[in-house]
């Protein structure tokens, strides 16, 4: 359990970040019969973890990314049958949605690049998608939804990873080859260390191009039915993995307490986490051209949070170029929670030296690594 025990014991794994990567990555190392330690700076699931939409979602935007997204996907369809309810799987789907018919093109390319896979995926006409989803405006072009895709929610999901794992509180300040040294002088030794610390893993490692990038996210209060699918902006893509210093989308998911959580946005060069007005009113407005009823609706909370990103926006996930010790699970940008999974499937095949089920390349920690 989380407390204050004395870091003085050993344990044959450490895992630095209690968010949902580090909690999969210490679940599948206990699962291999290691000792693991999990230490945390802050809360379970406080980071990006807390501030993340909660999509399970296969994406396609390159070839590895497409596979590791598919992977995990999968590897979440084989918990479900021992999920608590906390979780709130919710396999409501994604509708990627058009506003003209230049966007219906980029529809056209993503069903092609989704189908010609085997996923289950389907065109709507614009009347389909204001049937689909009746307060949307309307007018739009179509859209394409994709069945497979789910919600979760990821705080729970992430503590229930963490049952039976030690965490402990404290604030990982070097990493030895013998393990970690704390803020407070105490240590923790280990064989095998693994970094997930998200968005702080460049303060301990910093050669890793590893970037904060600060989102904001809107809880409403409980409107049951008032959106069915998780709803996407095709611009979402362009918002995701561009590098402006600021951009929005529209992005609205179900939560099962019948909750809408709205997003998103990003910036780069700001490290305060607090709520930056300006920019949430432009997500909010963002989120209105394309549902204008959320007007009507009451936003309980509006939070913010830092999400690691990496110049290629693909994760770090696999050992640490200068350091034998060393495992990195990290730089997952908004895609840490769908890609939890097959990360620390992954990471935990090249600990035990087993093959993967994917390959591990494209995710190499080498390509990231600047010297000096």
């Amino acid at each position: 359990m989380l407390g204050d025990t004395p870091l003085n014991s050993g344990a044959d794994a450490v895992v630095i970040g209690a968010g949902i990567v580090g909690a999969c990555c210490a679940h599948l190392l206990r699962r291999e019969g290691m000792r693991v330690a999990v230490v945390e700076a802050g809360v379970i699931a406080g980071g990006a973890t807390g501030a993340g939409m909660g999509h399970i979602v296969v994406m396609d935007d390159n070839p590895a990314e497409y596979e590791l997204t598919l992977y995990s996907q999968r590897l979440w369809a084989e918990l479900l049958p021992v999920l608590p309810p906390q979780v709130e799987f919710d396999p409501c789907g994604t509708l990627w949605v058009a506003a003209d018919e230049e966007e219906m093109a980029g529809v056209e390319a993503k069903f092609a690049s989704y189908t010609m896979r085997g996923m289950r995926a389907e065109i709507l006409d614009g009347r389909s998608v204001a049937e689909a989803e009746p307060a949307l405006r309307k007018g739009l072009a179509g859209g394409l939804l994709v069945r497979g895709d789910s919600v979760i929610y990821a705080p729970c999901a992430t503590a229930w990873f963490l049952q039976g794992v030690d965490v402990r509180r404290g604030r990982v300040v070097a990493v030895t080859d013998g393990g970690v040294r704390l803020e407070d002088g105490s240590s923790l030794s280990c064989e095998v260390v693994v970094c997930a610390a998200g968005a702080s893993s460049s303060e301990l490692f910093p050669q890793l191009e590893v970037r904060p990038r600060k989102g904001h996210l809107a809880i409403t209060d409980r409107y049951p039915g008032y959106v069915r699918h998780q709803l996407v902006e095709l611009g979402y893509l362009k918002s995701a993995h561009g590098h402006s210093t600021e951009s929005v989308a529209f992005n609205v998911q179900p939560r099962k307490t019948g909750q809408l959580l709205i997003g998103s946005s990003r910036q780069y060069g700001v490290t305060s986490p607090a709520v930056d007005r300006p920019l949430l009113d432009r997500m909010l407005r963002r989120a209105l051209e394309y549902m204008p009823g959320l007007a009507q609706l009451s936003v309980l909370r509006t939070w913010t949070g830092f999400r690691p990103s990496t110049p290629d926006n693909m994760p770090a996930i696999g050992l640490c170029p200068e350091r034998e010790n060393v495992w990195f699970a990290t730089g997952h940008e908004g895609l840490g929670i769908t890609t939890s999974l097959g990360t620390a499937h992954l990471l935990v095949d090249l600990v035990a030296h087993r093959t993967p089920v994917i390959d591990p390349r494209p995710f190499a920690p080498e390509r990231l690594w600047r010297d000096g």
